[in-house]
């Protein structure tokens, strides 16, 4: 599904640089979309984070059979020991839970979030371990 903007965009951007009017011309049946769950697609950045693409995804993929469901309840209720047995580091390992648990307990709030500006939402994710100003910045673009 493409976003509502799309159709404009694809043309502003063409107007501007002739190497992307090439791009979108060629690749016109693409469009940016969002993976959907705030939850996951944070978590999936943390995983991702200096690690290359495909390592990140067999972590990923072990970490999701690892769990009954890749929800922040029961991320939340995981532990260090059991994510590390994905491949995560204990580093990484604790950025996803502060991150369940912030979601778990209602201090982030993805439903809210388009109402926020840019800033405030920078902001608000970075507060969680593991989230710096790109990833915010990258989820934001994606999500």
């Amino acid at each position: 599904m493409r976003p509502k903007y799309w159709r404009q965009a694809t043309a502003e951007l063409s107007a501007r640089d002739p190497v992307l009017k090439s791009m979108i011309h060629q690749y016109r049946e693409y469009s940016l979309g969002s993976r959907g769950d705030a939850f996951q697609t944070l978590a999936r950045a943390i995983v991702g984070q200096q690690i290359s693409v495909k390592a990140a995804q067999s972590v990923w993929e072990r970490f999701a059979t690892a769990h009954s469901a890749v929800t922040p309840a029961v991320i939340a209720a995981s532990s260090t020991e059991r994510m590390r047995g994905c491949g995560l580091s204990g580093q990484k390992s604790g950025y996803i839970l502060d991150l369940a648990a912030r979601f778990h307990s209602g201090q982030l709030q993805p439903a809210r979030w388009k109402r926020l500006d840019d800033e405030v939402l920078v902001a608000e994710l970075t507060q969680v371990k593991g989230i710096g100003r790109w990833t915010a910045e990258m989820f934001m673009i994606f999500n």
